[in-house]
Parts: structure tokens; C-alpha cells; sequence
């Protein structure tokens, strides 16, 4: 076996030290998501709770692994977003602006956290009001909450991506809901948040995936994202784009003195993973990112609309494929939901049915040995072998 075939194996879930790194993210991501949640209340700033939200992140992870001989790099791995309402994705502003949150919006969180490029993310959807979430609100959520469930039941050894597609549009359709074209749910690798193994929610002829099967010890995070709309989301304002990755294979002699220092920044600090604009010096940033953009150094994460009036709900966690089943290290509750819609398709059901761990030949007996044995604790996110139907709080 080769150094570089030794390191790839070490650098999986086969690995007890791997495992115990995705879930010491996991953890920090579910708390940070609690605290976000905390801070939403009418009248206060989005850019504040983003803040928040990044800022616990650091802190938590800045303690960790302090005291090893290798420096170990820690921290957020997707900058904190809070979109609102129509609003479908990536809204993370900068220090300057002035939008609040109002009584009644619905709220995505979306965000990430990675131990030694172990990466967890999270998104979360909830509507700022006090009591029961009814009407087209309840069934977009429930549409997005009970995709996931189903998605978590699919990706599994031997199924196939386009099975996880298939079934998570049939679910959205079944609460009147669409799946949202363009989201696509990746592997995870260490300090790679956007893998080539990918599921893409909605096939159309403008994005093709390779057919790829899911194989034991990966790691995903699956992408849930419902619309009431056409679920054909617009991008209608560059500058609002305010997070972006840097394109490592890319290279070009920039010409502007702004965008020069501004990439030197980003290179020194944000070498891999993605990044908001606001942790830069915001005037010669405006400046100096647009140069980086247009020559594919920076990645941009666009900021995406539905019509107004659409509501639109947005769930993402992160799975790990264990030798035992699957382990959903990231969640939150939902609020208390009343959709207009039930689940009665055969189909859905059956796959809600499904359980999320399995069993080991020999009766099931643990094992002493120590491959794998901490992959096997439970985590913060909690149990989520029974199925839900989306109408319930998922405890």
C-alpha cells in the first residue's frame, strides 16, 4: 500500500479520530444554529445574527486542539446566512446594511462549521411567530422536512443518487410544493465542501450528473430546498453576493492594486473554504472582489429569489455513511406544524418506514475492538429513526 493510499484510508470514517472530528463540528454547528434561532426576534439587524452566528463558531472552535504539536486548522466552514421569506439562499450582508427581521418572515439559516476540514453544515427553517405554523408556510416546511427524512432513508450503500433525486420530488409534490432547481447535495472530504459525488435536486437539461453510488464510510451533506413558487429561483442583484470560495486551481495576474491586496487577504486567510466579504475591509473589498470574480479566482455563492410571495424552505444536514447505518449529526427541531397536505402515497410512506441503522451479521453483538467504536456514539442531533410525516415536530 502506498503513503498516499495509507493517508486516503486514515482519512475516513474507518478512522475513529475522523469520526470524532466530524462530530465535534456537528456539535458546534448545532449550537451555533440554537444561538442564531435565539436571536431572531422582530426589528433585529440580519447582519448581527449572521455575526453571531460566526462568531460562536470561531470562539468554540478556537478552544479545541490546543494544546497539539501540529497546528490543527478549525473553524467556520460556511459563513452563517439568514434568508428571508422569497429569499432563497446565501444572504449573509455586509456590516452596512440595515434590513431587520419583521413578525411573520421565514427564516433559513444556513451555515457550517469544520474541525481539521472535517466539515458539518446545517440549515434550518423556522417563521418568526409565536403558536402553530399553518397553511402554505406549514407545507413548504413539511414538504423540505419530510424530503429530508425520506433522503436520509435513501442515501445508503448500493442505492444510487438519482434514486435520492426521484423521491424527494415526489414528496415536495405531494404537499404541492417543488423541489428548487440548482441545489445540489455533495460528498464531503476532508476540507472539501463540495465533492464530486454529488445527488442534484431537479434534472433538467442544463445540469447533468454523473450516476454515482453511495459506498460505506462517505460522508454527505444533503440539500433540501422547497418553494411554493416554480421553484426556478433568479439571480437579481450581484452585489448582494457577499460569500465566495477561492478557486485553487485558478491563477491570473491581477491588474488593480485593490484586488491584488484583497486576494492576498483571502489567500492568507480563506485559502480553501468559503468566506463572507464582511471579514474583509468592506470599501477595498467592493473594489477588489469584482476583478477576482470576473477572472474565476473567487467562486461566487449568489444571492437567489423566488416571485414575491413565495415562501420557500430550506433543510440541510450532514450524514455519515457508518458501517452501523446512517448518523445525522446535524438538526434542530422544527416548530409546531399543520400542513393542508398528509402524506398517503404507499410510496413515501414505505420510505418513510425505513430505518436509518443496520444490522451487523452475528447477532448483533458490539464488538471490543476499536475500529469504529466512537463513530458509534450518539450525537446532539438526536434520534431520527422514527419517520415523521412533516406535520409533527421532529423531536
Amino acid at each position: 500500500m502506498s503513503d498516499e493510499e495509507r493517508n486516503e484510508k486514515e482519512l475516513d470514517l474507518s478512522s475513529p479520530e475522523v469520526v470524532t472530528k466530524y462530530k465535534l463540528a456537528a456539535e458546534t454547528v448545532n449550537k451555533a444554529l440554537q444561538l442564531v434561532l435565539a436571536a431572531c426576534k422582530p426589528n433585529a439587524r440580519i447582519v448581527d445574527i449572521c455575526e453571531k452566528g460566526d462568531a460562536f463558531i470561531r470562539e468554540h472552535t478556537g478552544n479545541m486542539y490546543k494544546n497539539v504539536k501540529k497546528k490543527i486548522e478549525k473553524g467556520i466552514a460556511f459563513p452563517t446566512c439568514l434568508s428571508v421569506n422569497n429569499v432563497v439562499c446565501h444572504y449573509s450582508p455586509l456590516a452596512s446594511d440595515e434590513a431587520v427581521l419583521e413578525e411573520g418572515d421565514v427564516l433559513k439559516i444556513d451555515m457550517g462549521c469544520h474541525v481539521d476540514g472535517f466539515i458539518a453544515v446545517v440549515a434550518h427553517t423556522h417563521v418568526l411567530q409565536n403558536g402553530k405554523v399553518t397553511g402554505k408556510a406549514a407545507d413548504v416546511i413539511a414538504a423540505a422536512n419530510t424530503a429530508a427524512e425520506v433522503a436520509l432513508r435513501l442515501v445508503r450503500p448500493g442505492k444510487k443518487n438519482k434514486d435520492v433525486s426521484e423521491a424527494i420530488q415526489k414528496v415536495a409534490a405531494a404537499y404541492d410544493c417543488k423541489i428548487v432547481e440548482g441545489v445540489l447535495s455533495h460528498q464531503l472530504k476532508q476540507f472539501v465542501i463540495d465533492g464530486n459525488k454529488v445527488v442534484l435536486s431537479v434534472s433538467n437539461p442544463d445540469t447533468r450528473v454523473d450516476t454515482a453510488e453511495f459506498e460505506e464510510n462517505e460522508v454527505y451533506a444533503i440539500d433540501i430546498v422547497t418553494s411554493t413558487g416554480e421553484g426556478k429561483p433568479k439571480l437579481l442583484d450581484e452585489k448582494q453576493t457577499t460569500i465566495y470560495k477561492r478557486a485553487v486551481d485558478k491563477n491570473y495576474h491581477l491588474k488593480m492594486k485593490a484586488s491584488r491586496f484583497i486576494f492576498s487577504e483571502i489567500s492568507q486567510k480563506f485559502p480553501i473554504m468559503p468566506f463572507t466579504a464582511r471579514a474583509l475591509e468592506e470599501k477595498r473589498a467592493r473594489l477588489g472582489l469584482v476583478e477576482c470574480v470576473n477572472h474565476d479566482l473567487l467562486q461566487p455563492y449568489p444571492v437567489l429569489h423566488e416571485k414575491p410571495g413565495d415562501y420557500v424552505a430550506h433543510i440541510k444536514f450532514t450524514v455519515l455513511l457508518m458501517p452501523n447505518g446512517s448518523d445525522r449529526i446535524t438538526s434542530h427541531s422544527l416548530q409546531e406544524l399543520e400542513p393542508s397536505r398528509a402524506i398517503d402515497d404507499p410510496e413515501i410512506k414505505a420510505w418513510l418506514a425505513l430505518g436509518t441503522k443496520t444490522k451487523k451479521r452475528g447477532g448483533g453483538k458490539k464488538k471490543k475492538g476499536k475500529k469504529g467504536e466512537k463513530g458509534e456514539e450518539s450525537t446532539e442531533a438526536g434520534p431520527v429513526d422514527a419517520p415523521t410525516n412533516g406535520s409533527t415536530q421532529q423531536e
